[in-house]
């Protein structure tokens, strides 16, 4: 067995080509964990190492982002769920527990809802549950609900860099990081492709763009229930780690998907939900609850 901060990294064949994926521990119960909609697998760098002991935790870069970054399209929930069961195939099948942080939570959903035999239990992490149009947006504008919500993390996919510490001081910059650690540094490293002076960020703003066109509580979305026994963290600070701006607010999640169980997370925001001791601390141990 391992537990080592950088994982092992290998391809999938899916639809397209091939995903990469990360893999720490060597064996015991299998995990797989979905990141975020312009993250890459080191959004778990602090939750691999802890689960790897004795679990085997498997966290591809998804289509469109990381090493990943070249599958084509189409992008979307549904083909995300397609490369998850690809994945638990390929790393024994199932069932397995599902971790989605963010935008994974909606990933993760959608794998469990068409494929029910791959899943036994779900960790959605601050995210799976539809997100409330902001004040002022049309109810089928999705650009604009964008913009209001995530608009900061789309913005870097249209900007070059001409060298790596510009790019690490625009995370440093950010207001959820103001507590810079080695593991961040990792995840911005890894966020990188081309060479200097043009340095861009690994996600596809095309990838990007198109799946979040399924976050929405856009009109015909209705409450569900997860189809597997979940657990929703919640984090109570914001996007910019705002006191008084989750992205689930209290109750959330509860509504949209009757039957999860829903936590609050103290202290964390939606980034260190996984990238902070304390909120990879909690993930942990939720997953060992159930496995």
């Amino acid at each position: 067995m391992h537990s080592e901060t950088d994982p092992h990294l290998a391809p999938v064949p899916v639809a397209g080509g091939a995903l990469t994926v990360a893999t720490w521990g060597d064996e015991g119960p299998l995990v797989v964990a979905l990141h975020g909609i312009t993250s890459s697998h080191r959004a778990f760098g602090l939750i691999g190492p802890a689960l790897g002991t004795d679990h085997r935790l498997v966290a591809p870069d998804l289509r469109g982002r990381g090493g990943s970054r070249d599958l084509p399209g189409p992008y979307g929930m549904a083909a995300h769920a397609r490369d998850v069961a690809d994945v638990v195939a390929a790393y024994g099948g199932g069932p397995v527990v599902l971790v989605g942080h963010s935008m994974g939570g909606f990933a993760a959903l959608a794998t469990a809802r068409r494929y029910p035999d791959l899943v036994s239990h779900l960790v959605l992490v601050d995210g799976g549950a539809p997100l409330p149009l902001p004040p002022g947006v049309a109810g089928t504008d999705t650009a604009q609900a964008i913009a209001a919500t995530v608009g900061v993390a789309f913005a870097r996919l249209s900007m070059t860099f001409p060298d790596r510490q510009a790019y690490r001081d625009l995370w440093r910059a950010h207001p959820s990081f103001a507590r810079w650690s080695d593991e961040i540094d990792r995840y911005v490293e890894y966020d990188l492709v081309g060479t200097e002076p043009e340095l861009r960020p690994a996600c596809r703003l095309a990838a990007a763009v198109a799946d979040a066109q399924d976050l929405y509580a856009l009109a015909g979305v209705t409450p569900a229930a997860p189809g597997v026994p979940a657990v929703f963290l919640r984090a109570p600070r914001g996007m910019l780690d705002e006191p008084d701006a989750p992205l689930n607010p209290p109750g959330h999640a509860t509504h949209w998907l009757p039957g999860v169980d829903e936590r609050e997370v103290p202290g964390v925001n939606h980034y260190t939900i996984t990238l902070g001791p304390d909120g990879a601390a909690a993930v942990v141990a939720a997953v060992r609850e159930v496995c």
